[in-house]
Parts: C-alpha cells; sequence; structure tokens
C-alpha cells in the first residue's frame, strides 16, 4: 500500500509558478512509475504529467508541454511538479498517483493504483 500527500497549491495569479509536492510512505517508491493528474469542476480527470523509477523518462500532454516539469528525488521518495507560466484553465486539483509496481509510464488514469487526496490550484486573470 503507498499512501501519498500533496502540497504546495494555492492560489496565484497568471503567468505565476508554483511547486506541487507529493510525498511517499512506501519504502519502495523508488520502483514506481509516478504521475500527475488534475481535475476541475464539470470535467473528467485530466493527465497532467508522467515520469518512470529513475526519473529519465517523462511525459506530458500538449496542454503543459514547456511549461511544466515533473521530476522525482527518490531519496526523499518525493515527486514534484514544477508548473510555470500558470494560466487560468490550469485551475484544477491536482492529484499525484503511483503506477504498476515495476511499470511504465502511463498517460492513462486507470493504470494508476494508488491516488493523493489532491491539492488545489487556482490560477486568476
Amino acid at each position: 500500500q503507498v499512501h501519498l500527500v500533496e502540497s504546495g497549491g494555492g492560489l496565484v495569479q497568471a503567468g505565476a509558478s508554483l511547486r506541487l509536492s507529493c510525498a511517499a510512505s512506501e519504502r519502495t517508491f523508488s520502483s514506481y512509475p509516478m504521475g500527475w493528474f488534475r481535475q476541475a469542476p464539470g470535467k473528467e480527470r485530466e493527465f497532467v504529467a508522467t515520469i518512470n523509477w529513475s526519473g529519465r523518462i517523462t511525459g506530458y500532454p500538449d496542454s503543459v508541454k514547456g511549461r511544466f516539469t515533473i521530476s522525482r528525488d527518490n531519496a526523499k521518495n518525493t515527486v514534484y511538479l514544477q508548473m510555470n507560466n500558470l494560466k487560468p484553465e490550469d485551475t484544477a486539483v491536482y492529484y499525484c498517483a503511483a503506477g504498476r509496481l515495476h511499470g511504465s509510464t502511463s498517460a492513462f488514469a486507470n493504470e494508476y493504483d494508488y491516488w493523493g487526496q489532491g491539492t488545489q490550484v487556482t490560477v486568476s486573470s
């Protein structure tokens, strides 16, 4: 069982930056691919970023590519999402997720087994 806790959300103006963190309880954290997803009111959960166990492989949708960066520190059991040049359409609850043990990166929510409680990001125009 992997317990995930997100932090770092908040209210910012358009163009600002935020860094989200997700701390994992599992000592084998480095064996899991990780991902970030977001969900805005009335919308489906949306893929934001994914990273493999070593951090060498990452993936993003076009909507955030070039603005968001996912990274991880396996020594600290933590994955990060650096968000730059935020836009009002980035407003959502952001969730981190752990994929299948020894699995690969994925953009699909159903390939992640463990989820955090979410952190709110609000971007004002």
